[in-house]
């Protein structure tokens, strides 16, 4: 391959060989101007050619609920494209001041619909772009087998030293298990054995290690594809809280959060929700 030098001593591009006539002796005018026509179309079609469309990073905000399974989700994402997706997980109340405040996220995966609500009116999303991608369970659960009846009547019996729950002003699983407490009278009576983990995963972490005999987590958290749920449980009735609509909303828009958004909502990824916890929206 070789250079075509103009006046100006700059090189243009580089043309293929095969595109020069070149013909032995003298160069005739009429071969110089065959060699010209194939130059200028060849640089018309490399001009007029669409580029490839380069990977991007895409930054996600995620519900500390749902960190486990927007992972899987994010890997299935990265193998069938050339983006890469990168999860900051917390409460949705955090992200949502976050955002708020301009954090620079591309997408937002909440364990509610307040807040996703919230942003649309306040025009920080693209607009039209909100939709729920799980309905979210919440489960009162300890590690020790047959600690907790299948009627969460252990509440009443206050038989524990501490019950964790998740920060009610940040996540709303711990609205949730806040209202499931009034439900059942127990709001007052228990506030000092309340732990209050700043996000479900907290709330989890408290149990697991043994620092809270029980806790009010997501379902999604002790229930593994293939995996019988280890320790004892209660899947606390939908009647005694308010249903947890979990909603995502993209804030920017490109090729790649336009991917991200279709494989999010296709049958596969609705599959793989549903197959860690949560019930179809």
């Amino acid at each position: 391959m070789q250079f075509i030098e103009p006046y100006n001593g700059a090189a243009i591009q580089q043309v293929p060989d095969r595109l020069l006539i070149s013909t032995p002796g003298v160069t005739s005018p009429k071969d110089m101007k065959i060699n010209l026509l194939f130059i200028v179309l060849w640089l018309l079609t490399a001009t007029l050619l669409p580029a490839p469309l380069a990977a991007a990073e895409i930054r996600v905000a995620v519900a500390s609920n749902f960190a486990d399974t927007m992972q899987s989700i994010a890997t299935r994402f990265e193998a069938r494209t050339d983006h890469k997706v990168t999860l900051i997980s917390g409460s949705t109340g955090k992200h949502y001041a976050q955002i708020v405040n301009g954090a620079p996220f591309d997408a937002f995966f909440a364990a509610d619909s307040r807040r996703p609500e919230t942003l649309e009116k306040q025009g920080v999303i693209l607009p039209g772009n909100r939709f729920t991608y799980a309905i979210g369970k919440l489960v009162l659960w300890s590690p020790e087998a047959a600690y907790v009846d299948t009627e969460g009547n252990i509440l009443q019996g206050r038989e524990f030293r501490f019950l964790a729950i998740a920060n009610p002003k940040l996540a709303p699983y711990g609205k949730a298990a806040q209202e499931v407490l009034q439900a059942r009278g127990l709001w007052k009576a228990l506030q000092e054995r309340l732990v209050r983990g700043e996000n479900i995963n907290q709330a989890f972490q408290f149990v697991s290690s043994g620092n809270a005999e029980l806790g009010f987590v997501a379902y999604s958290q002790v229930r593994r594809p293939g995996e019988s749920i280890k320790g004892s449980y209660w899947v606390v009735p939908q009647a005694l809280y308010i249903r947890i609509q979990q909603q995502a909303v993209f804030l920017t828009d490109n090729e790649a959060t336009r991917a991200l958004r279709l494989f999010v909502q296709s049958d596969e990824v609705l599959e793989l929700i549903q197959n860690n916890g949560y019930d179809a929206p």
